[in-house]
């Protein structure tokens, strides 16, 4: 095949682009720990404020992978770009009041009557909402988020001990799928866990709620 001009095939650039983007999937998380006995009622609490190996979000020790991803506190890096099209949530017990003693860990059963009524508590008086410094925008109650859809699992008693674990659904993820919230690089923002007047008292141990936002991701490549 012949080729008139400059001898290259048509619409082929005479340089290389100066920058390049790549493309993936990707999911961010953070977890606030509510101390066991505390008051939450009309309560607020911030995610994605805190980084990892830093302290906070009521957790007293280092927060590690397994509680957040975050790698600086409420933004989004330089150089990065996110559209979030999901919301996840998972509310669960900790082992203990808080995070102080050794061998805390966040796997408490969730498998008595009292336990499963103050997952629903912390289920159905809770909101979740964007906070992006200038302005705050609701989300939606925390029971369609994430794994909503109700109290879900299963409790047995044999011998008079009680087996099994409930959690808070088994529903899909809350979608942005038709119009993403977009996080472009450096945006400082954070998930608010808001509480109406009706929440009942924390438990003896902790409970913590985990928010996963997911997403994909935009970075940029220079070349030159």
């Amino acid at each position: 095949m012949l080729y008139e001009g400059n001898g290259l095939p048509p619409n082929v650039p005479f340089s290389q682009p100066k920058n390049l983007f790549r493309y993936g999937e990707i999911t961010i998380w953070s977890t606030q720990l509510l101390t066991g006995t505390s008051v939450i009622a009309n309560s607020s609490f911030r995610l994605f404020s805190v980084p990892l190996s830093s302290s906070g979000q009521g957790f007293s020790q280092a927060l590690t992978i397994g509680e957040t991803s975050q790698k600086e506190a409420g933004r989004v890096p330089s150089g990065l770009a996110f559209d979030i099209y999901g919301v996840s949530a998972l509310i669960g017990k900790g082992s203990a009041q808080d995070d102080t003693g050794a061998g805390f860990t966040l796997n408490g059963a969730i498998d008595t009557q009292a336990l499963v009524q103050e997952l629903l508590s912390l289920q159905q008086n809770a909101v979740l909402s964007w906070d992006f410094t200038q302005s705050i925008v609701d989300i939606a109650p925390l029971h369609l988020v994430g794994a909503g859809g109700g109290a879900f699992g299963s409790v047995a008693t044999g011998n008079a001990v009680n087996s099994g674990h409930m959690n808070n659904g088994a529903a899909n993820i809350f979608l942005y799928r038709r119009h993403p919230v977009s996080l472009p690089g450096g945006t400082t923002f954070s998930i608010l866990l808001r509480f109406g007047s009706r929440a009942a008292n924390v438990g003896a141990n902790a409970s913590f709620v985990k928010i996963a936002l997911f997403g994909f991701y935009k970075n940029v490549i220079e070349i030159g």
